[in-house]
């Protein structure tokens, strides 16, 4: 029995607790619910089938509308490439119409003048209403993203309600200041919502990045438009029905579906009435997002890729690393900015971990993500499949030997599945170490002191996290303070919680989601002077 299976539920969720046991590949799960342990499985009936068959529009102003150009496109199931909905393909006109609704929604509309207790009441209620639909959702999530079932309902949907709770708290808590700077004066500062709100999310976590988004922007009074990315759009579509349902006011929260370059993504980030920008993706469209927001200045936060160095000492617990290894890489089949795709070994134990790491990786149940057996599902589209075949093909030529996977699972032959692959002899200066491969492939690379593998680790343009595991404190610290990245787990990996921040350094972008910190992307601070002399 071993507790391999990537849980980036590891975190704190209130009253859920996640384990993950898998038994020869044989996925199970256990949660403990308020100190009850309850056996959870996933209804076999498709609950989403109603969404399923419903027309699948944009969001704005409160109605759903079909795109001004009468386009739509084809989203896929990833597991076997059949087409579960057609989906409007909203364009520059659509962005239009959807920034003059959050527009009015924010300058003159009720949510102008609603107390920040009304906000944070119908912030509980969307995380209730997800809550009440998380099996649904769930099934929506794999659906149309691949990831397996008990991944979207119990990782996925679970912080997906987490955050918007915490994100309501946080609406009664905007405060300002006073400060004693003029005994002439009065002055103090003012806490104020940045406006409308333009929001790009990614295809690898589709439902939990609108919350991250989502979350402190309305919380803190904005509007927003919202754009989903093209491959996994469903989700967002299914929280926008919700938000209607509990009760946000028209204009609040508009979606748009839609592709990206010379589309709704640019429109987006072009718009001279939209104040700031909110991006999660990958560096080469966050250059461009940063280039068009330079008409209007907007403001702009990113949350762009990673290369991250997972580190091994010989002092470590092995068999927790190595569970902290498959963790850190084939969690959302590897399709994860923070996955831990460098995995650094000391040289002494390198030979028994890499043992110990290929046993429990050829027993992971690979599948059709609605299987709840199924511990890694399908890559989200063809173009990503063989991204990252061409990638495992690179490695094989550089010199990188391959240690298991390297190809597509023999027994599905529908599907973009890629085996999750390792690679040993690796150099930090080869492609599969340099550039990421958002898939499950591992590069594997011996270090022997802990100034040669700080060094290694941060021999990458990224900086978004990284992981040591060690039982000795003082070098646990030491490395934690030297690698340049946003976040550092310590014996532990894909550890989150909403109230702790999440962003880069480098070129995984700037700015910080979670936590308070994300209440300064969303807010700008106003200072007041009242002459009080006489």
């Amino acid at each position: 029995m071993a507790d391999d299976i990537p849980h980036g539920a590891a975190g704190r969720f209130s009253a859920w607790q996640a384990t993950y046991i898998t038994v020869l590949g044989r996925t199970e799960i256990s949660y403990s619910l308020e100190g009850l342990n309850v056996a959870v499985a996933m209804e076999k009936e498709l609950l989403c089938k109603d969404f399923l068959a419903r027309p699948k529009q944009l969001l704005i102003d409160g109605k759903w509308v079909n795109a001004e150009s009468g386009k739509t496109f084809e989203v896929y199931n990833p597991a076997t490439e059949e087409v579960i909905a057609k989906v409007q393909e909203g364009g520059k006109a659509d962005v239009d119409k959807a920034v003059r609704a959050a527009r009015k929604a924010f300058e003159t509309g009720p949510w102008r003048t609603m107390s920040t207790a009304q906000r944070q009441r119908l912030l509980m209620k969307l995380a209730d209403a997800i809550e009440a639909h998380a099996d649904e959702l769930a099934q929506i999530e794999t659906l149309d993203n691949g990831k397996p079932i008990n991944e979207s309902r119990y990782v996925d949907v679970v912080q997906t309600v987490e955050t918007f709770r915490y994100y309501a708290g946080w609406a009664t808590k905007l405060e300002g200041e006073t400060i004693n700077a003029n005994s002439n004066f009065f002055t103090y500062t003012l806490r104020e919502p940045v406006g409308v709100v333009g929001q790009i999310i990614p295809w690898n976590f589709p439902m939990l990045m609108a919350a991250w988004k989502l979350g402190p922007a309305l919380a803190c009074g904005n509007t927003v438009v919202l754009k989903p990315a093209e491959q996994t759009p469903l989700s967002a579509l299914r929280i926008g029905e919700l938000a209607l349902e509990v009760g946000f006011p028209a204009g609040v929260i508009n979606i748009i579906t839609g592709f990206g370059p010379d589309s709704a993504g640019s429109a987006i980030s072009e718009h001279m009435d939209i104040d700031k920008v909110a991006f999660t993706g990958e560096e080469n469209t966050g250059r461009i997002i940063v280039k068009a927001s330079a008409g209007n200045l907007k403001r702009v936060s990113l949350e762009l890729g990673g290369k991250a160095p997972n580190i091994v000492f010989a002092d470590a617990d092995i068999d927790a690393a190595v569970k902290g290894a498959i963790t850190g890489i084939f969690f959302n089949q590897g399709q994860v900015c923070c996955a831990g795709s460098r995995l650094f070994l000391e040289s002494k134990i390198h030979d028994e971990f890499m043992t110990k790491l290929t046993e429990r990786v050829k027993q992971i149940k690979q599948g059709h993500g609605l299987d709840d057996k199924t511990v890694i599902g399908p890559q989200v589209s063809k173009e990503q499949q063989e991204r990252i075949l061409n990638y495992i093909d690179i490695a094989q030529k550089e010199g990188a030997k391959l240690a298991c996977g390297g190809g597509t699972p023999k027994d599905l032959q529908k599907g973009y599945f890629v085996e999750p692959t390792i690679f040993t002899g690796c150099t930090n200066d080869m492609r599969i170490a340099k550039e990421e491969v958002f898939g499950p492939v591992l590069a594997v690379i011996p270090f022997k002191t802990t100034e040669e593998v700080a060094e290694a680790a941060n021999k990458t343009t990224f900086g978004l996290s990284g992981a040591v595991w060690t039982k000795d404190v003082k070098k646990a610290h030491k490395l934690a303070s030297q690698i340049k990245a946003g976040t550092i787990w310590v014996n532990c990996y894909n550890a989150f919680d909403p109230a702790v921040p999440f962003g880069g350094y480098k070129m995984s972008g700037y700015g910080r989601e979670l936590g308070k910190h994300s209440i300064e992307l969303y807010t700008n601070i106003k200072s007041v002077w009242v002459n009080l002399a006489e």
